[in-house]
């Protein structure tokens, strides 16, 4: 098939089929075999007279003669001579070669004609490459030269060394040496392997041997095996109960694993939460003493303002009639009373001495008991509420 699709190819003029090489037509083959050696070469002359025995032997070897010297192809003459299916195989060999030369080179025409249609076209890319690989290229042949250069110099020297080794004569006596230690030796390794052999053999037996004892344990292995699981123990009756008392004790266990987690995760709930409420007094019992401290500093600040007060209200006393009545003619400076300064400070004091000192006096006590009584009355609520705060959280 593919001959005949290949001779289609090459333009062969007549149709070929297999059914031509059933039985031996060398009329056919010959016709073939011209046409094939035209394609090679156009002005060969190959004698075509095949009607006698003799003129298909000299054409047979004539064809074979050109195919070896130019296509370098070499076939059979006996089965060209046949004129079958094997010569058809013979001479699939020179068309296969011509088949290939037609498809090279139409890929070449159709890489010309691809190289003109691309001409204008520049990608650098592939320039870069071409570059690079003529670089390497160049790089190569000079060393390559170098290389050769340096052999040629040493050619002199090796002429004359292998002049003389052809021209040496051959010494039988050492050749029939060489010959008999090689002989020996190859002789030694066929021993050696006949000896392996041997010992393959036996080894094989050996191996063999065990392999059936090894058996033969298995089988009574495998036997005992099965009369073991047949019979039932005396103890597995205790077995099976203790194993059932096992695994209601594990359920007990794992019960109380999950009561005893539980109850440990509550406590420590409980904990933190009486940690936030221990916390959370503190704060506020912090935040109930500052506002106390802050509402005492203001009664503080409150008291020393009435305490100012109070110590301008004997200036004040008394109508301006009664001033007028109790004025002397002189007005006098007091001595307890301070000086009055240019910037136009306050005078405090009173016209008369004695009583002054009196109604001071009367408001310093009156002052004192009262911050005495306020400091109880606050160190009361405080207590006060302090226990209404820690029995509300204890509760």
């Amino acid at each position: 098939t593919y001959f005949t699709e290949m001779m289609r190819a090459l333009g062969y003029p007549r149709l070929i089929s297999m059914e031509n090489f059933r039985t031996p037509n060398f009329t056919l083959v010959a016709e073939i075999l011209i046409w094939l050696v035209k394609r090679y070469e156009p002005q060969m002359d190959i004698p075509s007279d095949v009607d006698t025995e003799t003129d298909r032997i000299f054409f047979i070897k004539a064809v074979a003669q050109f195919m070896a010297t130019k296509a370098h192809i070499k076939v059979n003459t006996k089965r060209l001579y046949q004129a079958d299916g094997y010569a058809v195989k013979e001479m699939l060999k020179i068309t296969s070669v011509l088949y290939s030369a037609m498809k090279t080179k139409e890929m070449a025409s159709g890489d010309k004609v691809e190289e003109d249609n691309s001409k204008f076209k520049f990608d650098l890319g592939s320039k870069i490459a071409d570059l690079k690989a003529a670089r390497q290229l160049a790089s190569e042949i000079t060393s390559k030269g170098a290389s050769l250069y340096d052999l040629l110099g040493k050619e002199v020297d090796l002429r004359e060394m292998r002049t003389a080794a052809i021209s040496r004569p051959l010494e039988i006596n050492e050749t029939e040496k060489a010959l008999r230690a090689a002989i020996k030796e190859v002789l030694e390794s066929v021993d050696k392997t006949k000896d392996m052999l041997n010992n393959v053999s036996s080894d094989e037996t050996s191996l063999e041997s065990k392999m059936e004892k090894k058996k033969q344990e298995l089988e009574r292995n495998q036997k005992r095996l099965q009369t073991l699981q047949s019979v039932r123990p005396a103890f597995m009756d205790e077995y099976e109960k203790i194993e059932e008392d096992l695994q209601k004790q594990y359920e007990t266990y794992v019960e109380k694993f999950r009561n005893l987690s539980f109850l440990e995760q509550q406590l420590e709930d409980y904990h933190r939460l009486e940690q936030d409420r221990f916390e959370e007094t503190e704060n506020t019992l912090r935040m109930m003493q500052h506002k106390l401290r802050e509402e005492e500093r203001r009664l503080m600040r409150s008291g020393a303002k009435d305490e100012d007060s109070d110590m301008d209200i004997p200036e004040d006393e008394g109508s301006d009639s009664d001033m007028e009545d109790r004025r002397p003619s002189k007005p006098r400076p007091t001595r307890n009373g301070p000086m009055t300064g240019r910037g136009g400070a306050r005078l405090v004091g009173n016209m008369q001495g004695g009583d002054s000192e009196e109604v001071s006096k009367g408001v310093t006590m009156t002052m004192t008991s009262t911050k005495k009584n306020y400091i109880y009355i606050h160190s009361f609520l405080e207590t006060q509420l302090i226990h209404s705060i820690l029995s509300d959280t204890y509760q």
